[in-house]
This record gives structure tokens, sequence and C-alpha cells, in this order.
């Protein structure tokens, strides 16, 4: 992490605030626009399979989402994919994975490009995901939370057969779930590990565990958190529970107990990585050298600890 990289993102009394989403456009079915051109009046850029392009992080949950979902519902084809590098540097995320350290469809080394060709005066931290139109090379979204969503709504017609409804008819109960686990689970973890004051870290330590908690309890006797079937408040609370014993206890100090010693939210875990498009989609090495490598004011000898043993995951 350089030096005042969440600055912007800290509060007088060192409570961490994640930054807004810059760019909120969104991909839909109503969208007036014909194919090949720009968002509508309304904002709505057309449906059009080929042309976008989804760029994340291995390491990062809240890209690792839309990985998940766009693999359950089957738009491989439909919306290409760009992996960045795990290691984040000051320039933010780039594309060193690929040949000549260029995404090879974009003709971009660094995200901040697409930023800056959509806002040239944008100065906030450049996060993934984030899905870029590949004619005119501008960022569509980095809205996280409406990508996934979106990908189950708005693209159903490229669907795979027997694709999985993740969202279901009535979302009132859905929608509360993903707000608390939002709150308390998901950023939770970043607001114990970047708190800048021991009031804040506590307040959000007690607050991530009293959910896991709740959590813990509401899975004793069902499969999935709304009951039998799965469906994207799932996938967001995977996300953070798959990374929590390898960087959240220990780099972020969320170490009241492991997710193993949890026996039905790890058994739960557990079950969800042993389906096809979750366990597949985790690249332990790329979530530990990303946490434990790039947040040097966390941890500055930059050393990643070896363990814990992803066999337990499937054993």
């Amino acid at each position: 992490m350089t030096p005042g990289q969440f600055v912007q993102e800290t509060s007088t009394a060192g409570e961490w605030k994640r930054q807004g989403n810059r760019f909120t456009g969104r991909i839909s079915r109503d969208s007036s626009s014909a194919p090949g051109e720009g968002p509508d009046d309304q904002g709505r850029w057309p449906v059009e399979p080929g042309r976008y392009r989804l760029v994340v992080s291995l390491a990062c949950p809240w890209a690792h989402r839309s990985v998940i979902v766009r693999r359950l519902l089957g738009l491989e084809d439909a919306i290409s994919l760009a992996i960045v590098d795990p290691i984040r540097d000051e320039r933010g995320w780039r594309f060193t994975l690929d040949p000549d350290g260029r995404d090879p469809v974009l003709g971009i080394s660094f995200l901040s490009e697409a930023y800056l060709r959509t806002d040239p005066a944008y100065d906030g931290r450049v996060t993934v995901p984030a899905i870029v139109d590949t004619l005119t090379g501008e960022v569509v979204t980095n809205d996280y939370p409406q990508i996934t969503l979106d990908l189950s709504t708005e693209w159903t017609d490229f669907h795979k057969p027997g694709a999985p409804q993740l969202i279901p008819a009535d979302r009132a109960e859905m929608d509360q779930l993903i707000d608390e686990i939002y709150r308390d689970v998901n950023n939770g973890v970043y607001r114990c590990g970047f708190a800048t004051s021991q009031e804040a870290y506590e307040e959000a330590y007690d607050a991530l565990f009293a959910r896991l908690d709740v959590l813990e309890e509401r899975l004793a006797d069902r499969e999935y958190l709304l009951g039998d079937t799965l469906r994207e408040v799932d996938i967001r609370l995977f996300t953070t529970l798959v990374r929590f014993d390898a960087v959240y206890h220990g780099h972020f100090k969320a170490n009241r107990q492991k997710l193993t010693e949890f026996p039905n939210l790890w058994a739960y875990a557990r079950r969800l990585y042993q389906l096809p498009g979750f366990g597949d989609t985790v690249d332990f090495d790329q979530i530990k050298r990303h946490y434990y490598v790039t947040h040097d004011n966390i941890n500055p000898t930059g050393i990643v600890p070896k363990g814990p043993d992803p066999r337990v995951w499937i054993s």
C-alpha cells in the first residue's frame, strides 16, 4: 500500500470508509441504443455479446463475485475476461500477467488508463471489477454490487441452458441480508484491517463477529442462506469467507476465531467451494500475495504466510 493510498477513505476518528463507485453506467436490455452505440439518454448501454470486457483481480473479493456469476450463468463467450496482476503498485492495477504487460484486447498496461480515458480528472482509487467497452476503451461501470445483479437480469438471452436463478422473485429478504452482510462482513473485515484507531478497529471487530454469529445460527438448519436454493447473497458471503483464514484472520486482525472454528459457516463455505464455479475460481496464491505484499503499511516486511493449507477445503 503506497503512503496515503487510503487517506481519502479514513475518517478523523480512524474509521475506514470505502469510496463510492465513480462509474455507474448499466448494460441493459432496455437500452434504446443500437449495437455499437454508446449509452442512451438514461445511461443504459446496449446488451451486446463480445463487446464488453470484465476486468478483475483474482485476489479481490468484490471482483471474485463477478467471476463466479459469469461462470455460473455461462456468460464466458458473451463477456470476455481480463485478469490483472495481484500486486498493485503506485500506478494501480497492472496487466503484467499478459504478454508485454498489456491487455491483448484493450491494449493498455494499467486499468487506470481506461479510467482516465473515461474521466481525465479522476483522482480516486482505481478499483476492480470494472467493465470496459472495447469499442471506445471507456469504463462502463465499476459499480460492483450492480454488475452481478445485471449479469443475472440483463443478459438472460445469453445464459446457458439450466443457468441458476440467482435472484428470487421476491427480493426483500435477500436484499436485507445483502445489506447486513456487506456492512458487517464484506466491508467489515476491511474496516478492521484499515482502521487507524483502536476504537474504530474494535467497533468493526465486534460488528463483524456479531454478524458471523447470527449467520452461524442461521445456517444450522439450511443449506444456503435463503433455504435450499443458491442465490446471489451466497456468492457475496462466500468470497469473504474463502479469504477469511488466509488473510483476514491474521492480516486484518479479525482473529476472535477462524472460519474453521464456526461449524456451520465452515461446512457451508466448503459446500460452496466444491461446486463448479466456486473453488475452481479461487487462487489462494494471488489472494495472499495481494494482501500481504500490497498493504505495506500493515505488513511492512512483505512476507507472505505459507499457510493455511488449502487442502482443508476439499479433504
